[in-house]
């Protein structure tokens, strides 16, 4: 078993950008573009909380980078570079580490980041991640979730609730044919560098869930939500299991769509900034007490026994 600094030398400075000095140091050094501001953000995963034992760790790995370019699409930020920890039990070996950093090098070229360093360490029995990934937006353009107002209108980009099903799927509770929903569980994908400011008034990405993180605006905003339940959008692998899945797909979460507020008179702007991503008017926010209000294809609201993922 070789020991953690070979298995840095071998898996992990080959990604390395000139910022993490080889991964030779305690910490990289990273010269801030000009005129521009950070924005950073952290999301670890957890086996057996986040990802399935005997998940292949390619896609761990580019699980665990998308999950943190979406934080960074959400705020409009264009992603630089990461930091990564790793904590492995016993049981991983050098074949496991192998695919997991050419899971991390296959989405270091798609989206364009580099790896600045981070830490290893063991684990007694379940492996442990994270990554802290690092943008940049012009000053003042970040994207924020307390920027909705009342009359501003509730878009979100891609299909809703596959992510859900597909974790279903993955446990054997139901069945995918076609292998979809499994897909869009295990690989989520970020909707960076789509050029937002200016067009959108608050933004979050979907990972705790639909409603959740419309009432994470909500809150921020100190505004109420309204959407339709017909007018969210379904892909045909999850509509095939009709509304019997309905509260599982609006707050189990793990989409990594984007929930966007757009004043009304930015609506044709938006669509040229997402070109042929598809992006779908839901509802609107409204005055009132921070919640969300769903109605029902009969009109009527829609009472739901949870309301999404919780942390804790």
């Amino acid at each position: 078993m070789a020991d953690e600094f070979s298995r840095i030398a071998d898996y992990f400075a080959p990604l390395a950008g000139a910022e993490g000095l080889g991964l030779l140091d305690d910490a990289a050094v990273f010269t801030t573009p000009a005129g521009r501001e950070l924005v950073l953000t952290v999301d670890q995963m957890l086996e057996g909380v986040h990802f399935l034992t005997g998940d292949a760790p390619d896609l761990i790995a580019r699980k665990l980078l998308r999950r943190n370019l979406s934080d960074l699409a959400a705020m409009a930020a264009v992603p630089v570079g990461y930091l990564l920890t790793t904590a492995l039990p016993p049981g991983i070996g050098e074949d496991w580490l192998e695919v997991f950093a050419q899971g991390l090098r296959q989405d270091q070229d798609e989206y364009g980041v580099r790896l600045f360093g981070g830490d290893s360490s063991s684990a007694q029995t379940h492996i442990s991640l994270s990554a802290t990934l690092i943008g940049h937006v012009a000053p003042g353009a970040a994207l924020r979730r307390n920027g909705a107002r009342a009359g501003d209108l509730i878009w979100v980009t891609g299909t809703i609730g596959d992510a859900a099903l597909g974790l279903r799927a993955r446990r054997g509770e139901l069945a995918d044919a076609t292998g979809f929903l499994t897909r869009r569980s295990l690989l989520p994908s970020p909707r960076v560098g789509l050029g937002l400011s200016g067009i959108v008034s608050a933004a979050i990405d979907v990972s705790d869930g639909l409603l959740q993180d419309i009432r994470h605006i909500c809150k921020t905003s100190g505004v109420a939500a309204r959407i339709e339940e017909s007018l969210v959008p379904t892909s045909a692998e999850a509509a095939a299991f009709g509304r019997e899945m309905l509260e599982a797909r609006l707050t189990d979460g793990d989409d990594y769509e984007l929930i966007l507020a757009v004043p009304p008179e930015n609506a044709a702007a938006l669509r040229h900034a997402c070109g042929s991503l598809q992006v779908t008017e839901i509802g609107v926010f409204l005055d009132g007490e921070p919640d969300v209000e769903v109605i029902g294809i009969d009109g009527a609201p829609i009472v739901f026994t949870k309301q999404g993922w919780r942390h804790f």
